[in-house]
């Protein structure tokens, strides 16, 4: 149990003490109780909110249960004093042997260190990438990719059960372009002289499919007719596309448990079986759209179709499941599929692309009609990257088959940079990738920050076992008293790691951990640096063991939460820069 676990816990106890005694009725819903830092460091070490949710509910003055917990909180050894600002918030000051304590914490829990039970073993299915199998996968899918994997890890480590899934969007019109593509790839592997007309392919990534199809089949299919070879060629393709695609994200470390195909579910008639469940319930009926808004096309005629009563959820029109010619439209495949993976899972998260935001409205609908709102579902919709050189766009076409791909970037600078980089921003805001930027040793430079605070610490552990100074194989143990309020200020930091694990797997937001990561990295390196000038602030002072492996200690467990965090983004923490 870390620092504010436990501190939750003594509030929990502070107020069934309160319940007890009748100051507080029973039964009161305390989950929005919170323990956190005070936004003003000088008001304390924690902070909660306990009288101001509760007083409410409970008929009563929160300044005066304000008062009533904060003597309860008064008796506890960890706490030094405990004080009521403005109409009820709560700040307390630890003891130094608080905190000196929950510096202990971080190397016997090592790499479980934040690790969380808040997840109760809730089953989340998380869909990402899910890049259409028609080419190898771009810096257009590569900050999805890495969003989803970080927030897999991050829910994993918060205490759920995490399904990571890959749809597979092989039931469209773009694979039988692709088909097609392949098709004048593969007589091109045979000899013949080709031109790839417009709407075709052209990426020099099919002329491999091609010559395997040449190998195969050989000349059978040159002159055949399409409809000889289409479902064919599009079956050999797709499974080219997707052993590329896995490659790919091979190279940044990204690995799903499921690869569903949208051509498969619709086989199994699962789009059938979601539209019985809902004409069942009254969900879908059969009925015509409004005209399009403004000038109605001449060629525009109202067409009885199935509608799923999307309305009644918060969109703005029902919706069509099925087209004019009995095809699936997007919403209605994907009703289906979303309608198959809460079969298996207690939550659904989907990471798009922010091109997508038009459609989240209708499934968040469809997903609340299906599951009885028994189900929480989140869209997380991610912004698209700009990739710059030298300050210049870079050009990004696949159709042109002159765009960078994801494999290009991450041989050039390598996967740690790429995954974190990826994670520097809100995931719904705009960024930019220059590949100059991301590999600047700097502190403008988040990626290079935090690993040089670890690869500092690992040096100063070096250094000081030349000195002779080690906590390990006998070179003693560190007497942590020796460390003063300036040291365990990085303490105070350090020990928040676990409240961020909680909050950002709450929130789904894996940057949190990014922004953390830096804010410790910051201020271990200004730490660090105040003894440039001032020899006793120093982390290795030669002459002063004692001291040395006290901050030794110190150093070692942000070089801890360092490596835990950066495991939750999937970044190695260097132990030297190169």
């Amino acid at each position: 149990m870390t620092l504010y676990t436990r501190f939750a816990a003594h509030i929990d106890a502070a107020l069934d003490t309160l319940v007890a005694a009748g100051t507080l009725p029973g039964g009161l819903d305390r989950r929005n109780v919170t323990v956190e830092p005070p936004r003003d460091a000088s008001h304390g070490d924690l902070a909660t909110n306990a009288a101001m949710v509760l007083a409410k509910p409970a008929g009563t003055n929160p300044r005066a249960l304000a008062e009533a917990i904060a003597a309860e909180l008064g008796k506890l050894d960890e706490v030094d004093s405990v004080s009521v600002a403005g109409p009820g918030f709560l700040n307390m000051r630890l003891t130094d042997a608080a905190w000196r304590d929950e510096l202990s914490a971080i190397p016997a829990a090592g790499g479980d260190y934040g690790r969380s039970a808040r997840g109760q073993g809730v089953t989340v299915n998380i869909e990402y990438v899910s890049a259409n199998p028609t080419g190898p996968m771009h810096m257009g899918h590569c900050r999805g990719a890495v969003v989803g994997d970080a927030l897999a890890t991050l829910l994993e480590f918060a205490g759920h059960k995490v399904i990571r899934e890959y749809y597979v969007n092989d039931a469209g019109g773009q694979v039988d372009v692709l088909a097609r593509s392949a098709h004048l790839r593969y007589r091109e592997a045979l000899g013949a002289t080709i031109e790839i007309p417009e709407g075709l392919y052209p990426g020099e990534y099919l002329k491999p499919v091609g010559e395997a199809l040449a190998a195969e089949f050989g000349n059978t299919f040159v002159d055949a007719s399409e409809s000889e070879w289409l479902v064919l060629f599009r079956t050999r393709a797709v499974a080219a596309m997707m052993a590329m695609i896995r490659e790919d994200l091979a190279l940044l470390g990204i690995h799903h448990n499921i690869f569903s195909s949208e051509a498969e579910l619709q086989a199994a008639g699962k789009p059938e079986a979601a539209e019985a469940e809902l004409r069942s319930r009254g969900l879908v009926y059969d009925g015509v759209l409004e005209a399009p808004k403004g000038e109605t096309p001449e060629d525009w005629e109202p067409v009885e179709l199935p509608l799923f009563r999307s309305s009644q959820f918060g969109d703005d029109q029902d919706r069509p499941i099925k087209k004019s010619n009995g095809a699936w439209t997007y919403f209605g495949a994907d009703l289906a599929y979303h309608y198959q993976k809460a079969q298996t899972a207690d939550q659904l998260i989907d990471i798009w692309g922010a091109d997508h935001a038009g459609t989240v409205k209708r499934i968040v609908a469809a997903v609340e009609a299906l599951t009885g709102g028994k189900t929480r579902f989140d869209v997380k919709l991610v912004q698209m990257v700009r990739l710059l050189r030298g300050g210049e766009p870079v050009k990004m076409s696949k159709r042109a088959g002159n765009f960078v791909t994801l494999a290009d970037v991450v041989r050039e600078v390598g996967k740690d940079v790429v995954r974190f980089t990826m994670l520097t921003r809100r995931a719904d805001a705009q960024m930019d990738f220059d590949f100059a930027k991301v590999v600047e040793a700097s502190k403008d430079n988040p990626v290079f920050y935090v690993q040089y605070a670890h690869a500092r610490i690992a040096s100063l552990k070096r250094r000081a076992a030349e000195a002779g100074i080690s906590l390990e194989n006998g070179g003693g143990t560190a007497d942590l008293s020796l460390l003063d309020a300036e040291d365990l200020a990085l303490v105070k930091l350090a020990a928040q790691f676990p409240r961020i694990v909680e909050t950002a797997a709450t929130a789904r937001e894996p940057h949190r951990v990014a922004f953390y990561l830096y804010d410790l990295a910051a201020a271990f390196h200004a730490a660090w640096n105040v003894g440039n000038d001032r020899v006793d602030r120093r982390f290795l002072i030669a002459d002063d063991a004692e001291l040395t492996r006290a901050r030794l200690f110190l150093s070692e467990g942000i070089g801890q939460i360092i490596r835990n965090g950066l495991a939750l983004m999937g970044v190695e923490a260097v132990s030297e820069m190169k």
